[in-house]
């Protein structure tokens, strides 16, 4: 037995035991993919374990995530912060080895992986940043940006639409340096692949415009390599299908049955006998050597390209200063924006969003994304960045078509990529669409913006299919999120500052229709919630609203005002305005108010939690018709007359 043969054994030993330590995990795929990705840590991978943060390393994608243990197994093997300790806690709380792969909790992790199809739409999104700072930076003589994006995924990640829109977005860019690692095991959970899916899936990814190699020895190390080597040589984004076995070695390979199961004592006793492998969590002093090797190799890498760029620096002076300042988030004054010469009032939401997006846009280059081809609906377009494409990879505007699921993941991508500040754009009512990757972005406290138009049930002609009443809920309930909700360009802004703050990602829900200037306060929205109209002495009636419900709640006070003494609480974001002190919160919710209400046309019930068991919520429970926006808002019941007359009637209950 070679030393790469017994390397590759001690791989699926160590990573077989340490799934059955844990009594659970996928052993089926974990296995079937180890020559693979032995294979590829070994001979291509490009990576410094000291520091695992440094721009021009390759990137590597589970996007199979359930495959973890084995991944960890490598990242242990070849000198990440992993210890066989840590593989002994695979699944355990606290562990830096979870059931899935999630970032910033394990080393050498570059994303959070599991939900099928996902990762491969993030591998896009990756490609496509590499591929804008490679254009904007790489000189004659100095490739400073030449990594390569690699992705494993199985048939389930394949069969996912996120998965097959990001590919086919893929395709179309022509996207190089792109490698996704197919594991064809041709098995899922509930059995074979034939049950569900008999595509051509070389067939299909040609005709998306990807190269196509075969490698019908996927469980063979040599043959890995040489596959892998090969696409690194192709232009454009390449599929390489592995026909692997799943599960091999085990008693169960190649059936149903090894897909999500732990070995027991007695099967993983035959299976380590098979490998000749007969101590638990041990790596041998070659097989570590072996390893290691790879590992300084990335490491000298890594030193090269420091000199490098040390010599780019004094040769390419004004374009070293560019690349320095790309990765300086400059501050922003934000009020200086709303004191310029642009008329805010009458403008829609998205008309003013398109104005700062692009007053950004000019002072931060890192600023790049698109829409779900609505851009001239959201108006979320960087006028002079040009549209990125195969001839314009320094464009700054991403068609990403009709394709919102992939839209999502892929920003998230880019974002993980380095130092971009991505953004993309849809209407409200298809935010469901970005649900998953939204999610996602959230929990990983991505630095990215979305861009959530037509905001209400003010859209008016397009019917019940367009009108987003249970969005804002939905969002609001994803933890990590914040979502603005502005009533003027202060909160805007507000919301823009947020997301210039590193505090993960933010949603901009935006109006279609014109809003009035309604003097809001920048730096008081940066609560989530303030008091935008005092009452006189001390409130009779508070109203809380959000964005184009915040006018009408004025509205609604100037009239009551008449007979009794009204304040207006204008809550853009709720996420924020949780995390403020007890003090402060009481301050603003004026609970001693004689009644509380709140005015937003959604149904979220969040908004029972502030007005308490006697008040009132002017929301929405059903859909409404197709009709003049104004006029599908006011039947439903959010005019001045109704909701004074259903305030009036409740007090003199």
């Amino acid at each position: 037995m070679n030393l790469v043969e017994k390397t590759l054994n001690y791989v699926k030993s160590i990573t077989a035991q340490t799934i059955s330590n844990a009594g659970s995990g996928h052993t089926g795929a974990s296995l079937g993919v180890s020559a693979i990705m032995l294979a590829l840590f070994k001979d291509h991978y490009t990576f410094d374990v000291s520091d695992t943060d440094y721009l021009n390393r390759d990137r590597f994608v589970l996007s199979a995530g359930h495959a973890c243990p084995v991944y960890y197994t490598l990242l242990s093997l070849f000198g990440f912060d992993v210890s066989l300790q840590d593989l002994k806690q695979l699944r355990t709380m606290g562990s830096k080895t979870p059931g899935h792969p999630e970032y910033r909790t394990t080393d050498g992790v570059e994303v959070s992986t599991g939900p099928l199809g996902q990762g491969v739409a993030n591998a896009v999104g990756m490609a496509i940043a590499q591929s804008v700072m490679a254009e904007r930076f790489n000189s004659v003589g100095f490739p400073i940006i030449d990594n390569y994006t690699y992705c494993l995924a199985g048939d389930g990640d394949l069969m996912e639409g996120v998965a097959q829109e990001a590919c086919s977005l893929a395709g179309t860019l022509n996207l190089n340096r792109l490698i996704l690692m197919y594991d064809s095991n041709e098995v899922t959970m509930d059995g074979s692949i034939n049950l569900a899916n008999r595509e051509n899936v070389a067939k299909k990814f040609k005709a998306m415009g990807w190269n196509i190699i075969r490698c019908n020895k996927g469980n063979n190390f040599y043959a890995c390599s040489r596959a892998i080597a090969k696409a690194k040589k192709m232009s454009g984004p390449t599929l390489i299908i592995f026909k692997t076995t799943i599960g091999i070695g085990t008693e169960k390979e190649g059936t149903s049955s090894i897909h999500g199961v732990a070995l027991n004592s007695e099967e993983l006793k035959v299976f380590n006998k098979k490998l000749g492998v007969y101590e638990n969590f041990y790596i041998p002093n070659d097989v570590r050597d072996f390893c290691m090797a790879s590992s300084r190799r990335g490491k000298l890498e890594h030193e090269k390209w420091n000199q490098n760029l040390a010599v780019y620096a004094t040769s390419n002076p004004e374009l070293y200063r560019q690349f320095v300042n790309f990765f300086d988030r400059k501050k922003i004054d934000m009020e200086k924006i709303v004191r310029s010469a642009y008329k805010w009032e009458g403008n829609s939401g998205r008309e003013m969003n398109k104005i700062v997006l692009n007053e950004l846009a000019n002072k931060l280059q890192q600023i790049i994304g698109g829409t779900a081809d609505v851009t001239h609906s959201t108006c979320a377009y960087i006028e002079d960045g040009g549209n990125y494409n195969i001839g314009n990879r320094r464009g700054r505007n991403i068609h990403f078509g009709v394709r919102e699921h992939a839209m999502g993941a892929i920003i998230n991508g880019i974002s993980l990529y380095e130092d971009f500040l991505p953004f993309c754009s849809t209407f409200l009512a298809f935010s469901n669409y970005m649900l998953p990757s939204i999610k996602l972005a959230s929990m990983m406290k991505l630095n990215l913006m979305y861009f959530f138009t037509h905001d209400s049930i003010y859209v008016g002609q397009d019917g019940a299919t367009h009108q987003p009443i249970e969005q804002l809920s939905q969002l609001r309930s994803i933890i990590g999120l914040n979502v603005f909700r502005p009533c003027d360009i202060n909160e805007m802004l507000a919301g823009y500052q947020l997301a210039l703050s590193y505090s993960g990602p933010v949603a901009q829900i935006l109006s279609r229709q014109k809003m009035p200037l309604v003097d809001g306060n920048y730096k008081e929205a940066l609560q989530g919630g303030y008091i935008i109209r005092h009452a006189k002495k001390e409130a009779e009636i508070v109203i809380y609203a959000t964005g184009s419900e915040v006018s009408l709640a004025l509205e609604v006070a100037e009239e009551l005002s008449k007979v009794f003494d009204v304040s207006v609480v204008s809550m853009p974001c709720i996420e924020l305005f949780e995390k403020q002190s007890t003090n402060y919160k009481n301050r603003v919710l004026q609970k001693h108010a004689k009644l509380r209400v709140a005015i937003e046309a959604s149904n979220d019930s969040v908004w029972y939690k502030y007005v308490g068991d006697d008040g009132i919520v002017v929301g929405l429970d059903d859909y409404q018709g197709s009709a003049d926006g104004k006029l599908v808002y006011t039947k439903a019941g959010f005019n001045t007359k109704d909701i004074v007359k259903l305030i009036n009637k409740k007090l003199s209950n």
